[in-house]
């Protein structure tokens, strides 16, 4: 499947005579075409007959959400299903077989068209049990060119990349949050020694060390599912005032309200037609089909634990007629109240993900460009997300380098911690399921770096993925794996407004976890008995960090300011990292509560 781009898109529309300058409609558009496996020229052509069916329907942020509900939905899927099944039930020979090899290694590219255009790129593609991932991923970890890693001169061996180094809008601030705190980015006198910086669930409490994995029971993995459930469920009710939940399977004349968790069907993607609700244990844990026609506005994902009302004469079917949203968790709140008394100033923190190095080149260019910011702006506080050695490079792919991993590992980090010696910053190094080197787990344990002398470990902090750091009193949550892109083309809405991303930050906030989807996509391999104790939210965070594929962001959500920075280098071009301003906030003498975040930005590297 040929790759797709906003300029293939723009194109086919400018055909129709369609103009459109918008940026958040292409992206719209673009997210469309990798959730239902489109191409350009296909979307542009099912817009027009929709658009025309409706007299000439102007092309719209939320007329597109219209467009989806009503036509994507439907034909793709009916689509997909007669191509699967052509390929399948066919007389099987050599040739047959090729086609279906095809098929399979088409899927496993589908997001390259998203960021990553280069050549020969294998990405692990998000999939469905109904479009399956091939197995054939090879995680080859041989031995490459040598890599002189320091902060002066990465590659020496290396060719840089043309694009990147021609890029343009270099240090463009593309997305604002918060107060205009332009004059003091710069030049602050970095404060990491005095910093109070630590992971906020205890060190008794952490994941600290890689630990055994694929030893779970099927029957422990149910254990975990249940009594999340029954731990949501347990909360909705309290918040209201529900009497008792009645058994999803049992016969009722009256309106009833069930506890669950949402599901489907079959193999395929969630839809509207394959939703059943599968409850708890002290509900019957049975499933039942849910009939959604009733509610005016939902939003909801495989995974998701919902509280719904309606009648269920049958004991095989419940009409919905209302559904109750979930309820995050608290803010942190100091336990000495003597601690507020405190006056702190604010604290500068940059955060930048991975990958560190453009696609067409193992030249580390962005990096140095990211530690000369560093020098300039003088931060408190550097959180660095992985890839830092990325799976899904493709010299890496192709075994075109003659060190070992972890020895490229070392030195980048090594160099980022001698690169950034003279401003003293506290700098936090968070894993990724793409680090090569690195455990596929997930919650994924710290990094180890035995190598790093004692002065440089005072200020490095190595954590896992999930976790939530505590700077000066706010609150900090963290996750390096893409939880927007893995939701978004799981969810399903109708007249949930158009903001997707805002849509999925509040499941994540009201779920109550950095990864509430299940079953979660292929290239997450979950560990349940770990992630029920570290995959967890303990609490609301003031700021959350997800970084994505998709198009950065910075979104104020039920009080917690969610930021995704980018990544450092898109494909073979410069990407985006975030600066954020925060400092601990007294509650006003109404009560209310005030945001410790005083200023955040996206910047252009």
């Amino acid at each position: 499947m040929a790759a797709v781009t906003l300029e293939s898109v723009k194109s086919e529309l400018e055909l129709f005579d369609i103009p459109c300058e918008d940026e958040s409609i292409l992206d719209k558009l673009l997210e469309q075409c990798i959730c239902n496996r489109l191409q350009g020229d296909e979307i542009v052509l099912e817009w027009v007959a929709f658009s025309t069916t409706k007299n000439g329907l102007k092309l719209t942020v939320d007329t597109l959400d219209q467009f989806e509900h009503e036509v994507l939905t439907k034909k793709i899927k009916s689509k997909q299903s007669s191509k699967k099944e052509d390929l399948h039930n066919r007389t099987r020979d050599i040739h047959s077989l090729q086609d279906l090899m095809k098929a399979e290694e088409e899927e496993e590219n589908l997001l390259d068209s998203y960021t990553t255009p280069a050549k020969g790129s294998q990405k692990r593609a998000l999939t469905t049990p109904e479009h399956p991932q091939s197995k054939r991923i090879a995680a080859t970890l041989l031995t490459s060119p040598g890599l002189l890693l320091s902060p002066g001169s990465f590659s020496p061996g290396a060719t840089p990349s043309q694009k990147y180094s021609q890029r343009g809008a270099k240090g463009e601030v593309v997305v604002k949050f918060g107060a205009d705190q332009g004059a003091q980015w710069a030049g602050r006198k970095g404060q990491g020694a005095g910093l109070c910086l630590e992971l906020l669930e205890g060190n008794e409490e952490t994941l600290r060390c890689g630990y055994k994995f694929m030893f779970q029971r099927l029957r422990d993995v149910r254990n975990v599912l249940m009594e999340k459930i029954e731990e949501l469920g347990e909360m909705l009710r309290s918040q209201y005032n529900i009497e008792e939940f009645s058994p999803v399977s049992l016969p009722a004349q009256d309106v009833v309200t069930v506890l669950g968790q949402v599901c489907c069907d079959s193999n395929g993607k969630l839809n509207a037609q394959s939703l059943l609700l599968e409850a708890g244990p002290e509900q019957g844990g049975q499933q039942v089909s849910v009939d959604l026609s009733e509610l005016g506005e939902y939003s909801l994902f495989p995974g998701q634990v919902v509280v719904m009302e309606g009648m269920n004469t049958t004991g095989r079917r419940l009409v919905a007629s209302k559904l109750y949203e979930g309820v995050p968790l608290p803010f942190y709140s100091p336990e000495v109240k003597q601690e507020m008394d405190e006056v702190l100033e604010p604290v500068s923190v940059l955060v930048a993900c991975g990958p560190f190095t453009p696609s067409d080149s193992l030249t580390f260019d962005p990096l140095l460009d990211l530690i000369t910011v560093i020098v300039r702006d003088r931060p408190d506080v550097c959180v660095l997300l992985g890839p830092f050695v990325d799976s899904k490079h493709q010299q890496i792919e192709k075994a075109q380098v003659t060190e070992s991993y972890k020895t490229i590992f070392s030195r980048c980090i090594e160099s980022i911690v001698e690169g950034t010696k003279s401003v003293g910053c506290r700098l936090v190094f968070v894993p990724s399921q793409r680090d090569v080197h690195h455990h596929f787990i997930y919650p994924q344990p710290p990094f180890t770096l035995p190598d790093l002398s004692q002065d440089q470990a005072q200020r490095v902090m190595l954590v896992s993925d999930p976790c939530t750091l505590l700077i000066n009193g706010v609150t900090l949550g963290l996750t390096s794996t893409d939880i927007l892109l893995h939701i978004g083309a799981e969810e399903i809405s109708c007249a949930a407004g158009s903001d997707r991303f805002s849509r999925i930050l509040k499941h994540m906030l009201t779920q109550r976890s950095y990864y509430p989807l299940y079953p979660p996509v292929e290239e997450v391999n979950m560990d349940y008995e770990k992630f029920q104790s570290f995959g967890q939210m303990p609490l609301t965070p003031d700021l959350l960090i997800v970084p994505s594929e998709l198009r950065y962001f910075i979104r104020e959500v039920i009080g917690c300011v969610c930021v995704n920075p980018g990544r450092l280098t898109k494909g073979q071009v410069g990407g985006t990292y975030s600066r954020l301003l925060i400092q601990r906030s007294v509650p006003l003498e109404d009560g209310k509560r005030v945001s410790p975040c005083l200023a955040c930005q996206v910047v252009k590297i």
